[in-house]
């Protein structure tokens, strides 16, 4: 279920000790950043504030991911399991995660493809106020939206025609060059890859 204020007491706080194991998830790419645990007051501290807030047992108290370093977790959302005795905490994260200052405590692990198009989406993002001659993608922005919706015609063109010739070579090639510049064009618009998602969520359950 999805977690809020008027319904944490359904979770199984008895059967855990009052202590929940608590996944971090990045909101954008999927990526898993980390675990930490939560009792009622870290779960509250976290819906309240908007900071995603652990009990630390170390320590013995509430601690706010990055209330030291800065690098603080957002929250976007937090669902339960089917049991309700574990947490999966959707948020964006400011800064790493890791306190070694990798970006995911899980750093030495390989990410699934899905995770790597969110990186990129990030990295495309940051492109869009650079100097246009320090990449291509910020050379691009700075052509204008016009253009970028150019590079997706032509390159689905492209796509197409790889396809129709059966050459997988190519269709591997013009298919990453397509979905490269509909990303850039979609952050050019100030949307992200989440939004045609979402388009696509509400069609799945039209049926």
């Amino acid at each position: 279920m999805k977690v809020t204020t008027e319904n944490q007491a359904q979770l199984a706080w008895a059967k855990m000790d009052n202590l929940l194991p608590a996944i971090v998830q990045d909101a954008v790419t999927g990526k898993v950043l980390m675990q930490g645990y939560m009792n009622p007051q870290a779960l509250e501290a976290t819906l309240t504030s908007g900071k995603v807030t652990f009990f630390s047992r170390s320590k013995q108290r509430l601690w706010q991911k990055g209330e030291t370093s800065g690098n603080t977790l957002n929250l976007v959302e937090i669902g339960s399991d089917c049991d309700n005795d574990s947490l999966l905490v959707l948020a964006n994260p400011v800064g790493p995660t890791c306190h070694t200052g990798a970006e995911s405590c899980w750093f030495n692990s390989e990410v699934a493809d899905y995770t790597f198009m969110g990186d990129l989406e990030r990295l495309l993002a940051q492109r869009k106020t650079a100097d246009p001659e320090s990449s291509y993608t910020a050379k691009l922005y700075s052509k204008g939206i016009k253009r970028i919706a150019q590079k997706v015609g032509e390159e689905g063109v492209e796509t197409a025609l790889a396809a129709t010739v059966m050459d997988k070579d190519e269709l591997q090639n013009e298919a990453a060059d397509l979905l490269y510049h509909l990303t850039v064009l979609l952050q050019a618009c100030d949307m992200s890859m989440s939004d045609a998602v979402a388009v696509l969520r509400k069609r799945q359950h039209k049926g």
